[in-house]
């Protein structure tokens, strides 16, 4: 199954084709209580909307946050099984969010991912200092995010 979303990014517009196989051993749902709880922080919409769709259509249930204080909200109450973060959020930035998730006994291990479109040393550093588990560079290559969320979640079941 091919599954063609159209966005823009900030510098122009993003098309992508997306190719949906599902082998015998990649359910990621078993059943209604088995399905993978994503939390995504994201504050800019079509960033937010394109990686909602591509996660929902790998399996996953995906709910959002657009702020760092949103997010410490979020994860209390749902309970991600990972945390997908955008550094540069409003209110509360997504290093602050972090630390504050990992404050949380029933969330210090959950796996955090950090998206941002800082690359540099520093950037990765102070994501992994706050308590991030992994550091993703927007554009996101999300057959890469895939990967990289599927290794987090086989490492903390």
């Amino acid at each position: 199954m091919i599954h063609e979303l159209h966005g823009r990014e900030a510098n122009g517009t993003l098309n992508l084709t997306v190719e949906s196989v599902q082998d015998e051993g990649s359910n990621l749902v078993d059943s209604e209580d088995d399905v993978v709880t994503v939390l995504l922080v994201e504050d800019t919409e079509d960033n937010r909307q394109m990686m909602r769709r591509l996660l929902e259509m790998s399996g996953y249930r995906v709910v959002e946050a657009i702020n760092g204080k949103e997010a410490v909200e979020a994860a209390s109450q749902e309970r991600p099984q990972i945390i997908l973060m955008d550094l540069s959020l409003p209110l509360v930035d997504g290093l602050a969010a972090t630390r504050s998730i990992r404050c949380l006994p029933e969330l210090n291990k959950v796996p955090i991912v950090a998206v941002s479109a800082h690359d540099t040393a520093d950037f990765h550093s102070e994501a992994l200092a706050a308590g991030c588990n992994a550091y993703i560079t927007k554009p996101v290559d999300y057959p890469e995010l895939e990967g990289l969320v599927k290794s987090l979640l086989s490492r903390s079941a």
